[in-house]
């Protein structure tokens, strides 16, 4: 059975599940790949992806309208090159067999356990970051063995042409391939493990179709990601870096400052700083090449629908950076913008925002800001600004999030040995690190039994022998 034997008449689900059955036959004949066929594929995907460059660059700001190519290079082609260059190198010992004890009474025999690949592992990913999402789970299943079925966006039509070409060379479809059709479908695939990053209402869907199959799934969905500056720490380098994750790519970023908790005292000081600081980061204002667009217009409608809801609840919206109404003038392009006074009735306070809009929270002191982050769901990512001090502690321990960074944004995901995800509502499960290796392998036990075994002393029949060793035992 070939994949050219798929006739265009087959529904979604059909195509997909033929696919399917070819990677999982293949991966049955073919058994797991050695180390060295793993590095292969590793190495000939990065020089791909480098020699693509520019075709990359290209087709993702074709998607969004502008997108600047620092930004591709930065966040999507940097941190799947890194993240190839880290499971390349650290491959054999993550492959390595792991020793374990054994029980005292059968010491004569050995534990170990072994991660063999699961066979075929389904990815869908978003339109946000459609290169750096699609691809580190699709590498990070390479080189855990397996076989690979990538379904992206479709708001991302000239990215994925360039993503389809460039798998298509790299491997054959009972490898690796990218699929395109309906999400739900996919969805309902027996894949050997499912991993899904976007939104948290599509993320349940996704989760309840993979359980119909029990399907475990790592969902990576986002959500409304606090930024907390300690009293005193509204410096520039602090709100430089909250400029830098905030409007990068636009907003759109999972992991990007969804909202800024700031001392009561410094909140006229740090939107000053925050407008002063956007003017020196994009001196062109919102219709620079090196500023972002929203990625189509239905996105557009939806933020500035939640800053109109802000707007109508009382809130105050204020936008800042150089001729912030220029934005108009290119499509689906959105001005930096603050909202101030923002309460529990607007949507802004509940709904992740993806985009360039910060809202800022006054408080009191620091249990007043712990208060608000965790009367909420908890998020993919907290940052902190602060001294390492008593009030950094309590940040750190009573709060819980997927990630944090200390003293800056975005960049706890460049740290190719920490594990990447969510928690509660934004997620479940990791990649990257040993823990995505470990995530997309089977870690099968096993033991060997030695000539003797004291277990055989508590065979049938049973004795007062019996009795006396037991009772031994379960002192």
């Amino acid at each position: 059975m070939s994949l050219t034997e798929v006739t265009p008449q087959l529904t979604d689900a059909e195509r997909f599940g033929h696919i399917l059955a070819v990677q999982r036959a293949a991966h049955l004949r073919d058994g797991a790949p050695s180390l060295a066929a793993r590095r292969g594929d590793l190495r000939r995907f990065k020089a791909a992806l480098i020699a693509r460059r520019s075709a990359i660059e290209e087709a993702i700001n074709a998607d969004f309208g502008n997108r600047s190519r620092h930004e591709t290079a930065m966040m999507e082609l940097g941190g799947v090159v890194q993240g190839i260059d880290y499971l390349e190198g650290n491959l054999r010992r993550f492959m390595r067999p792991a020793g374990r004890h054994t029980a005292w009474p059968m010491r004569l025999g050995t534990n170990r356990i072994e991660y063999q690949p699961l066979g075929v592992v389904g990815v869908i990913s978003p339109w946000n970051y459609p290169v750096n999402l699609s691809l580190m789970p699709v590498v990070t299943a390479i080189a855990a063995g397996n076989r690979v079925m990538l379904k992206p966006s479709k708001f991302t039509p000239a990215t994925n042409a360039v993503l389809a070409s460039m798998l298509g060379e790299l491997f054959p479809q009972e490898q690796v391939t990218i699929v395109s059709g309906d999400g739900a479908a996919f969805s309902t695939l027996p894949f050997d493990h499912l991993v899904f990053t976007g939104s948290t209402e599509v993320g349940r869907a996704v989760m309840k179709a993979a359980s119909e199959n029990l399907v475990p799934v790592t969902l990576e969905l986002g959500g409304k990601s606090p930024t907390i500056v300690a009293k005193g720490q509204v410096t520039d380098r602090a709100v430089s870096d909250i400029v830098f994750g905030k409007l990068l790519s636009g907003g759109q970023t999972c992991i990007a400052p969804d909202y800024a908790l700031v001392h009561e005292s410094e909140v006229d000081t740090f939107i000053d700083s925050y407008d002063r600081l956007v003017k020196t980061a994009y001196p062109d204002g919102p219709n620079s090449k090196d500023y972002t667009s929203i990625v189509n217009d239905k996105q557009y409608a939806i933020l500035t629908d939640l800053i109109e809801d802000a707007r109508s609840h009382g809130a105050r919206i204020i936008e800042v950076g150089h001729r912030p109404g220029e934005a108009a003038h290119r499509p689906h392009t959105l001005a930096p913008t603050v909202v101030l006074g923002v309460t529990d009735d607007m949507r802004i306070a509940h709904e992740e925002i993806f985009g360039p809009v910060l809202p800022v929270f006054p408080y009191r002191d620091i249990d007043d800001a712990i208060n608000y982050v965790n009367a909420r769901p908890r998020p993919l990512a907290l940052y902190y600004f602060g001294n390492n001090d008593t009030d950094r502690r309590k940040v750190l321990d009573r709060t819980t999030s997927g990630n944090v960074t200390v003293n800056g944004t975005i960049m706890h995901v460049g740290q190719d040995d920490l594990p990447f995800g969510g928690v509660g509502a934004s997620g479940m499960g990791q990649y990257h690190g040993i823990e995505g290796f470990r995530t997309l392998s089977h870690a099968k036990g096993i033991y060997v039994q030695g000539r003797f075994n004291a277990a055989r002393l508590l065979y049938a029949p049973f004795s007062k022998r019996t009795d006396t060793l037991l009772n031994f035992f379960l002192r």
